[in-house]
């Protein structure tokens, strides 16, 4: 196999990247092409993997011999796992993704190998690459996928269980976050998340999670699982919350200041340091999928002060890794530092518009390479672009 001379790279922001390097075997020529594309979900979601031919010079997909691949690929390619095999009419899908994975349109004719995933879970992150085989020209873009959110337990400082449902709407939304579903609190739970207070889910059912079963909590006796309270009524009712952020779209950093702070100087500290003051979803997404660590306690925008732990040690969380709630102290008191969020400037690209702009790469290099001639390094003769 030798590889031709001609690089193209086309910078379109700091995520996204295409660059398509042509090699040639003995069977044609493939088309390596990489989208630095990286789609964020959350749990439950439905997402798009984006995948489309790079060259129009080719023949469509319903004639006979074309082929699309998607593969989940691992470190260790013993462990890559089969998604989608799709040839004109003919589709299968493997193992886990069986009945979850479909082509994003069924048109034999189109040149979108784009496939959706439904009801993504944290196990389907990962990298996903799609070929698209016709002997003659091949297709290969990678994809990755990020499932991210984390559920956080959240109480007022008046204290626990005093939120009716309306409430508890208000009460995540205010720390950007939403009402956690049933199912994004039974992926908490199976990710390991224990919390013994009852608390509001979107459905209007109250529940809580228990891994370790104890008196206090359901009883020693029960299985872990999920206590369910069932329906409760959302005007009358009181209970805590669960709440349900995804990942950070910023930063979340502890401020270096040479004195503790009280309340109004924390907001203040971090607004000259044109960020905010963090909230307790960035703290839980911070410590959760950042695995943030800090031993120190901050203030954070709803008055309380907590810490996150990741790596346990004496006289910081020694038990668990965990993020640590000292309380709602007195706002005037000045014996804390304070946590900050800076909220990046260009957000991450959804799903959609990720597919848009792949799409319109691809358009921008068949013109862009259309006009160009590749030089063969081994044979010094001059091959149409149309390869790349």
């Amino acid at each position: 196999m030798q590889f031709l001379e001609k690089k193209i790279v086309i910078n379109i922001t700091r995520n996204f990247e295409v660059y398509v390097i042509t090699t040639k075997s003995q069977k044609g020529y493939i088309m390596f092409s990489s989208f630095a594309v990286r789609i964020l979900a959350s749990p439950g979601a439905n997402v798009t993997l984006p995948c489309a031919l790079l060259s129009k010079d080719t023949v469509h997909f319903g004639s006979i011999g074309i082929r699309i691949k998607w593969t989940k690929v691992a470190d260790d390619e013993a462990l890559n796992e089969d998604v989608l095999l799709s040839m004109g009419f003919h589709k299968k899908t493997y193992g886990r993704f069986d009945n979850r994975v479909f082509m994003e349109t069924e048109d034999p004719d189109s040149e979108d190998a784009s496939i959706t995933i439904i009801d993504v879970a944290p196990e389907d992150s990962g990298k996903y690459r799609c070929e698209i085989m016709n002997g003659m020209e091949d297709t290969v873009q990678d994809v990755t996928l990020e499932v991210q959110g984390v559920v956080f337990p959240y109480s007022p400082n008046v204290g626990r269980y005093n939120l009716n449902f309306d409430a508890a709407v208000k009460a995540c939304t205010d720390q950007d976050a939403v009402v956690a579903s049933f199912d994004q609190l039974f992926e908490a739970w199976r990710g390991g998340l224990d919390w013994c207070n009852a608390g509001w889910l979107n459905d209007g059912t109250v529940q809580y999670p228990i891994t370790k079963p104890r008196e206090p909590c359901g009883g020693s006796n029960n299985r872990p699982g999920l206590r369910n309270y069932g329906q409760r009524d959302k005007q009358m009712s009181r209970y805590d919350v669960f709440c349900y952020a995804s990942a950070l779209e910023g930063d979340f950093y502890w401020l270096d200041q040479p004195n503790r702070l009280t309340f109004d100087e924390a907001v203040q500290a971090c607004l000259d340091d044109e960020a905010e003051i963090a909230k307790v979803s960035h703290i839980y997404a911070a410590w959760k999928l950042n695995s943030y660590d800090r031993c120190d306690a901050g203030w954070l925008a709803d008055g309380s002060v907590r810490y996150p732990i990741s790596r346990p040690r004496k006289n910081c969380s020694p038990t668990e890794a965990a993020v640590r709630f000292v309380g709602f102290p007195d706002k005037n008191q000045q014996s804390f530092g304070v946590y900050c969020f800076k909220a990046q400037k260009t957000l991450p690209i959804n799903s959609q518009l990720q597919l848009t702009i792949v799409t319109l790469c691809s358009m921008f290099v068949l013109i862009f390479v259309l006009s160009l001639h590749v030089y063969n390094v081994s044979s010094k003769k001059t091959l149409p672009l149309r390869h790349i």
